[in-house]
């Protein structure tokens, strides 16, 4: 048996492992690649921990850090009434407006984890408040990055169009930004509608306190929320549309289920921290600075003047999930120093019937990318394909239309980065139940969308 095939049975053998016995899969990750790596590839430790993802460890505890002392202190509730305020009541429009926020900031240039980064805590806080599924949200805000993430001035856009460039193939920049925005649109709709989208249309508008600078109370002739509603932080609507979000909190809010006035205004606090989370933005996307370092260095500014509201902050920061995350990019780290995901790739290149090479390109793609870079992955795969579109049985604007599609839309798997950022920002959840869902989800995107991406963007022959 080739090391090669081994890497991939252990790595089959982690996931069951880690659903069988509710251990961490980080953990059981760690374990893999010492024993592969060490025993199997011959790998030093620093060969080992060549693939720790450094970066994304301190993006993970900056951003939640950062995000612990927002909800501490009372910030994100104020940016959640602001929220309602601006869509005038109607909830089911705010995952829609974080959609197209995330879209925007990749859009103009923005890395899509940074962008996510700065967006998740804040949708998924709203998601926690009024009852909406966080798997909704978290979806809308991935896939809002990934619309965007392709446009002819975005990082993935100008690496992708690079890529291209240089290895002499045929290009067109605005399909490759069309079909991606497309795409993700189309997924964004069919998750809205899924998850619960049309029953928030359903409930109308809340009142935002507009009148008294108070909180979301029930509509004029609704009965008042039940307890359980209350409890779990829902939107005031009648009884028989109440969300079933009991289930998805686990830090009640206070038992009249409202934001009072003295949670919408704002503290020295509040301020001192909102001022924080703009120059968090304009530090990543004006000056291009870490989003992780920038995060932890604003944390720590506000734990050292206001300490009795962060005092807790440090044990709010998703550490199980930075031990899940960085467990399995380091195994898969090590299947990249291998050469696994090489010998994969070649394999399927070498394949003689150029439509059926295409299609597992496009699934080696989503797979591998939801566990790695998925700009990493394009960089591979691109060259491999380039032996049979210069033959011209496949159009090359098409083939990569349809690898940049299948390799960004599976970033909601929470072994990604932008998944693993939507994990770590959901507060008041049951964490294990949001990770199975995320990698229910990302299963259900990695077995669907690279055929889908194919059979619209190969097939027809673009290019």
């Amino acid at each position: 048996m080739s090391p090669e095939l081994i890497s991939i049975l252990v790595l089959v053998v982690v996931f069951v492992i880690a659903t069988t016995r509710s251990v961490n899969m980080g953990a059981l990750a760690f374990a893999a690649a010492f024993g592969v790596g060490g025993l199997v590839a011959g790998l030093d430790a620093d060969g080992i921990f060549a693939g720790f993802p450094g970066d994304l460890f301190v993006v993970l505890v900056g951003v939640t850090y950062l995000f612990a002392i927002a909800r501490a202190n009372g910030t994100t509730d104020w940016l959640v009434h602001a929220a309602v305020r601006l869509v005038r009541g109607r909830v089911a429009l705010i995952p829609w407006v974080m959609f197209a926020l995330t879209g925007a900031l990749t859009a103009i240039g923005a890395v899509s984890p940074a962008a996510v980064a700065i967006v998740a805590p804040i949708a998924l806080s709203f998601a926690a408040r009024y009852g909406i599924s966080p798997l909704l949200m978290g979806a809308m805000v991935v896939h809002g990055a990934q619309a965007g993430g392709f446009s002819p001035i975005s990082i993935y856009g100008s690496i992708v169009n690079g890529i291209v460039e240089r290895e002499k193939l045929p290009g067109n920049e605005v399909v490759l930004f069309l079909s991606s925005l497309a795409a993700n649109l189309v997924i964004a709709g069919v998750v809205f509608v899924v998850c619960g989208g049309l029953k928030l249309w359903a409930q109308g508008a809340v009142d935002d306190g507009a009148g008294d600078g108070g909180s979301p109370a029930p509509a004029a002739g609704n009965p008042a929320p039940s307890a359980d509603s209350r409890a779990a932080g829902a939107a005031p609507v009648p009884q028989k549309a109440a969300p079933r979000t009991a289930e998805l909190r686990t830090d009640p809010t206070p038992a009249t289920g409202t934001l009072s006035p003295e949670s919408t205004s704002l503290t020295p606090a509040r301020t001192a921290t909102l001022a924080s989370l703009l120059a968090l933005v304009v530090a990543v996307l004006v000056f291009d600075l870490d989003a992780g370092l920038t995060a932890i260095t604003l944390a720590v500014i506000l734990s050292t003047l206001w300490p009795e509201d962060s005092r807790k902050a440090t044990g709010q920061i998703a550490w199980p999930t930075v031990l899940l995350i960085c467990g399995v990019l380091t195994y898969i780290g090590v299947l990249d120093e291998m050469g696994t995901i090489t010998w994969a790739g070649e394999g399927v290149g070498n394949i003689g019937i150029p439509l059926l090479a295409a299609v597992l390109l496009c699934y080696i793609g989503a797979l591998v990318s939801a566990f790695a870079s998925s700009v990493g992955i394009m960089g591979a795969l691109i060259p491999l394909a380039v032996p049979f579109l210069e033959r011209g049985e496949i159009g090359a604007i098409g083939m990569v239309a349809a690898l940049a599609v299948s390799a960004t839309v599976v970033d909601v798997s929470p072994f990604s980065t932008n998944g693993a950022l939507v994990l770590a920002a959901a507060p008041d959840v049951d964490r294990e139940r949001f990770f199975r869902q995320l990698m229910v989800y990302g299963g259900i995107v990695v077995a669907v969308v690279p055929a889908a991406a194919w059979l619209v963007m190969v097939v027809p022959g673009w290019g």
